[in-house]
């Protein structure tokens, strides 16, 4: 056959396989059926498909015409992953809610507890500031050693499930400083404003509290 042109690599599989080399050749009138790859205009689709299909009804074909396009074909093969990255985001948001429950519980708890030490402290002088790193200090220690903990796991996780891919990136370690640094956030708007309200109490109150 004569070579009449070279096209620029493109997936047309899912992306866990590499780019496969691809013959592209005319349709013999014996061959019913074939696959044409078109490149449209996105600004101009429907016009276009309506000249494809007045194109091939000059040519009196007898089979159906199927018009298909790629990025379908692409959601078709992803699916899979689409489906998992929505589950993930719903569990990693039912996550967050319930840590933010049980850091306030907790939070809560503490500072009760801490009530008449945390009057005692005022009385001698303790400013708001310093009552406030007292009780919020415990946390950021607690919530730093399980994210130590966490890291490997999820890298460890994230690692294989990019094992799968043809193309993938690597894991870059800002992506768990950042993580550290959400995670930090959520816990000090959590915990600082249980903290703020026991620190900013009036000592009298506190001391008459038992």
């Amino acid at each position: 056959m004569t070579i009449t042109g070279v096209l620029k690599d493109f997936h047309f599989k899912s992306f866990h396989f590499p780019i496969d080399p691809l013959l592209i050749v005319p349709i013999h009138p014996s061959v019913k059926g074939g696959k044409c790859y078109i490149r449209m205009n996105p600004d101009s689709i429907p016009s276009t498909v309506n000249n494809i299909r007045k194109t091939v009804k000059l040519y009196k074909t007898d089979y159906p015409l199927k018009i298909q396009f790629l990025e379908d074909d692409y959601e078709l093969y992803n699916r899979i992953e689409n489906i998992s990255g929505t589950m993930f985001g719903y569990f990693t948001l039912l996550t967050i809610i319930i840590s933010i429950l049980g850091l306030i519980g907790l939070s809560t708890f503490m500072t009760v507890r801490r009530t008449k030490e945390i009057g005692i402290r005022k009385v001698n002088g303790a400013k708001s500031p310093e009552i406030f790193y007292m009780l919020s200090k415990e946390y950021f220690g607690l919530v730093t050693i399980s994210f130590l903990f966490a890291s490997p796991i999820a890298w460890f996780a994230t690692n294989i499930w990019l094992q799968s891919f043809a193309y993938r990136i690597a894991i870059s370690w800002w992506l768990f400083a950042l993580a550290w640094f959400i995670v930090m956030s959520i816990t000090m708007l959590t915990v600082g404003l249980q903290s703020y309200k026991a620190a900013s109490k009036n000592p009298v109150e506190a001391l008459r509290y038992e």
